[in-house]
């Protein structure tokens, strides 16, 4: 096989086998392939599209470039979550805890972020002490004891993907519905889970920021996930406007810690839920959704998942009396509270602003290398449909420098205040079940 050859009968919409396509991920991992050739077979596909076959292939190329992670020691059928991201998406700290206290075992790998706030281990480690450094033999201990343990990503779980999408990243082919549900599911595969559960959100503070390049890509993954064996589903939910209240490390660990006893802000909760009785139901724990949900209410309002939530901080180093006296976490030095401009009813918050604003605070990384504060952020007071003052606080921002004045802008610009009351947006659009 000739890589030229390969590049022409997909720019010419031809379908690959898999002997080819592993062909290509096996030669571009171990730079046989240069990034030329490869740069001009992602704009093939990016013209040319792939079959759900060649997704399949693909997604399964990329796993086995690299370190598969072996959970078949967990006792249980493991289900992960994932989520294409938005901002203020605090759902893994309040699901992890939910999900295990049912009996479902949690062995997730979580990365750091990079973007307006930090990943999952970053938001986490605003608990003095925790870490994410473990062993495989402890990894596989405390999800048998405990339902739950999170690790770091491993270094050499997939690599094709890494420099694949370093190189579609300057080559304008990031853009690509199988490249871009090839990357995220490859991940996913490669972390171990039997069944994944996805949400992928749409609008403004989300990649896709459509319905339908949110509902294409949602298939696409859900197709591949199934492809490979593993049971897969995905919601749709909205990002027009941050999830929840909080944006920030550790004022997401407090919103988690109120929506794990049933008091966090309605629509963090409801997803929660509807993404847990996906999680337990797929697990075999519960027959239908409907069953499932039950059960993670019962845990919430028994305060079992608080329990479970507990045991997860102290087993990793973490001090847990945080979960009693939230004002033991990073705490910003300054509170300032952004006014609304003229009385009204909101009627749009631009959550990528929102999400910028956050970053500037120090709340995200601008590059890798980029050193987060913790303790920053902001809390939403005002959310889409909800009717404001003249000089009433829209926003709480949190932090470590008294110059603030572009974040106060860049949250004032978000908002939009009309003098007609507006609905609530849909949480979530559909669900994709195959």
């Amino acid at each position: 096989m000739r890589m030229v050859d390969l590049i022409a009968k997909k720019r010419d919409g031809h379908e690959l086998s898999k002997q080819e396509i592993n062909f290509i991920i096996e030669g571009y991992t171990s730079k046989g392939i240069p990034d030329y050739q490869m740069s001009a077979f992602s704009m093939a596909i990016f013209f040319q599209g792939m079959t759900k076959n060649e997704r399949v292939y693909l997604t399964d190329a990329m796993v086995k470039s690299g370190d598969v992670i072996d959970l078949s020691e967990i006792d249980g059928i493991k289900v992960d979550k994932h989520s294409t991201g938005g901002v203020g998406d605090t759902t893994t700290l309040v699901l992890a805890p939910l999900v295990a206290a049912v009996g479902v075992p949690v062995a997730k790998m979580s990365g750091r972020g990079l973007g307006h706030t930090g990943g999952t281990i970053d938001k986490l480690e605003s608990v003095p002490g925790f870490h994410v450094e473990l062993n495989n033999e402890e990894f596989v201990r405390l999800v048998n004891e405990n339902k739950i343990a999170v690790i770091g990503q491993s270094a050499n779980l997939t690599p094709a993907d890494k420099n694949l999408y370093g190189l579609r990243d300057v080559t304008a082919t990031v853009d690509s519905i199988p490249l871009i549900a090839s990357s995220i599911m490859s991940k996913k595969i490669a972390a171990g889970a039997d069944a994944i559960v996805l949400d992928v959100k749409t609008g403004d503070g989300a990649f896709m920021k459509n319905l339908d390049d949110a509902s294409d890509l949602a298939e696409a993954m859900v197709d591949i996930g199934n492809g490979v064996g593993r049971k897969t589903m995905a919601i749709i939910s909205d990002m027009s406007q941050p999830l929840g209240f909080a944006i920030g490390n550790s004022l997401e660990v407090k919103e988690a810690i109120d929506t794990l006893v049933g008091k966090g802000p309605a629509d963090l909760h409801e997803l929660c839920l509807t993404l847990g009785s996906y999680m337990v139901t797929l697990a075999g724990k519960a027959n239908d959704i409907n069953e499932a949900r039950k059960m993670l209410e019962d845990v919430m309002e028994s305060g079992k998942a608080l329990e479970v939530f507990k045991t997860f901080l102290s087993s990793q180093g973490g001090d847990a009396s945080v979960i009693d006296d939230p004002t033991q976490l990073p705490t910003a030095k300054y509170k300032v509270e952004v006014l609304a401009k003229r009385a009204g009813y909101i009627s749009k918050i631009t959550a990528s602003q929102i999400g910028t604003a956050a970053m500037l605070l120090g709340a995200g990384r601008k590059t890798k290398e980029s050193t987060i504060d913790l303790a920053v952020g902001l809390v939403l007071k005002k959310k889409i449909g909800d009717h404001v003052d003249n000089n009433e606080s829209l926003v709480t921002i949190h932090s470590n420098s008294k110059d603030v004045d572009e974040v106060i802008r860049l949250i004032q610009d978000a908002y939009s205040i009309v003098d007609e009351q507006v609905e609530t947006p849909a949480l979530i659009y559909k669900e994709v079940v195959k």
